[in-house]
């Protein structure tokens, strides 16, 4: 009778209990009790202040507990693994993020350097621009741009565009 009793005040307080004929209005107001209470203390539990110390707290928990007695069976020993698994994990991204992601990426910062002078290398010994041959699909304009003089696109850059006005 005892367990019927905690298995029905875990219920909704408005889920009769459709088995028996006994519950009496009294047991589904301490029903409805208990579940205000549940929900009151969920809803502080989500609007608690976040702990200043969890940075501090995620850092602190070193080594795995050895399980012992009672704390010693499956799902504790399957949720430690879980732990030890993702630490273990969290290490190799740490350690390929320092060891692997930033030297790759000062290696292309370098190419790339590399590769930006020796394009400015060969457009010097380019014609000028004004000595170019300028083909008919280049700078066709139909009407004037609503900025500047008219004939610049918006992202025009007077040391690699031309455009002959006189055609």
């Amino acid at each position: 009778m005892a367990s019927r009793t905690l298995v029905s005040s875990l219920q909704h307080p408005l889920a009769a209990d459709r088995s028996t004929s006994r519950t009496s209005k009294s047991s589904t107001m301490s029903q409805r009790r208990v579940f205000e209470r549940a929900s009151a203390s969920s809803i502080r539990y989500a609007l608690r202040p976040f702990p200043r110390n969890a940075v501090q707290r995620r850092f602190a928990s070193g080594e795995m507990p050895k399980l012992t007695g009672a704390a010693d069976n499956a799902f504790n020993r399957e949720r430690m693994a879980v732990k030890q698994h993702a630490g273990e994990s969290a290490e190799l991204w740490r350690k390929l993020s320092i060891y692997v992601a930033i030297p790759a990426l000062i290696l292309a910062s370098i190419n790339g350097k590399i590769l930006w002078d020796e394009h400015w290398e060969h457009w010097a010994t380019l014609p000028p621009l004004e000595e170019r041959v300028e083909y008919d699909y280049q700078n066709i304009r139909t009407k004037k741009f609503p900025w500047g003089d008219g004939d610049k696109t918006l992202f025009w850059n007077d040391k690699v565009n031309y455009h002959k006005k006189d055609k």
